[in-house]
């Protein structure tokens, strides 16, 4: 009798285990730190053999506990199912990515690495140039455009992967930005600024930029550029045009956005490349663009 009553009990219970419900859930932290982040995901599903996450930006893991990179900002439902036999659970849940706060990025390129800072007296070239930067729009484009004693031009998504002799800068991600002239803002040396084509309103490309290399300048065509533009100089604009250099004559015609702080040393190199007819450098010199947390 004793022997019947175990056996039921061990019966009962595989029959209330293989019956129980596949409960599906799990938890995380709010990231503290602005994109790119990465969360820990801790599981708390129940009664589940194997798990499928997807996490709203493109990206899935098997893994029960998974950490992932969250590489740009924004909203993001992350999806869990959790399975066992032909049981699937699911929840869903919204996890906040926020905009890095320092507006630095680091323009990572074949020859190094540069830092530069966008200025928020030009917002929506800033932010637009994030939100590219945060997408991963920039990953393995060339610098496309190179003019020694001039500037480096890139940018163009037409860029990534070219053939050699590909005739580039005519790409772009489909719309462009208003211009945002700053008296305050020139073109001197590492000088972060929107290419364009030509139209009246003078519209940046959406994705291209350029970086100024330039001459060092005299105080006498700086005083012919004043008088051309009907603009006038800061003393320490003026310092930089006569030591270190830019392109003076880009100056209201074209919007600077941000100014290389580290790295005026890889932009010298990568101006000295060789080039090719059309200004393309012979090797091809990749960029990657990151904020900077």
């Amino acid at each position: 009798m004793k022997l019947f009553q175990f056996l039921l009990f061990i019966s009962s219970l595989f029959l209330f285990s293989s019956c129980a419900k596949t409960i599906a859930g799990f938890g995380f932290t709010e990231p503290e730190n602005p994109a790119p982040a990465t969360v820990s995901f801790d599981n708390q599903s129940k009664n589940a053999e194997s798990y499928e996450w997807n996490f709203g930006d493109g990206t899935t893991s098997t893994e029960a506990e998974p950490k992932h990179e969250f590489k740009s900002s924004g909203n993001y439902v992350v999806s869990l199912k959790a399975m066992k036999g032909g049981k699937v659970a699911t929840i869903n849940k919204q996890i906040t990515i926020q905009q890095p706060k320092v507006c630095l990025v680091e323009i990572e390129t074949t020859l190094g690495t540069m830092k530069a800072i966008l200025y928020d007296a030009t917002p929506q070239h800033r932010d637009n140039f994030l939100k590219l930067a945060e997408e991963g729009f920039y990953d393995d484009l060339l610098f496309h455009r190179v003019i020694n004693g001039f500037m480096i031009q890139g940018g163009d998504p037409q860029s990534r992967n070219a053939a050699p002799k590909k005739r580039l800068g005519s790409g772009g991600p489909g719309y462009l930005v208003p211009a945002e002239f700053v008296d305050t803002l020139a073109h001197i040396k590492g000088a972060l600024a929107a290419a364009r084509t030509n139209n009246p309103q003078k519209k940046s490309s959406g994705s291209q930029f350029y970086i100024v290399q330039g001459r060092k300048l005299s105080n006498s065509q700086l005083d012919m550029m004043e008088a051309q533009k009907d603009i006038r100089y800061t003393p320490e604009q003026r310092e930089i045009y006569t030591t270190q250099g830019g392109t003076p004559q880009l100056d209201q015609e074209y919007t600077v956005f941000g100014q290389v702080i580290e790295g005026l040393d890889v932009l010298d190199k990568i101006a000295a490349t060789a080039t090719a007819p059309g200004d393309r450098p012979k090797m091809d010199i990749k960029m990657k663009i990151r904020p900077i947390n």
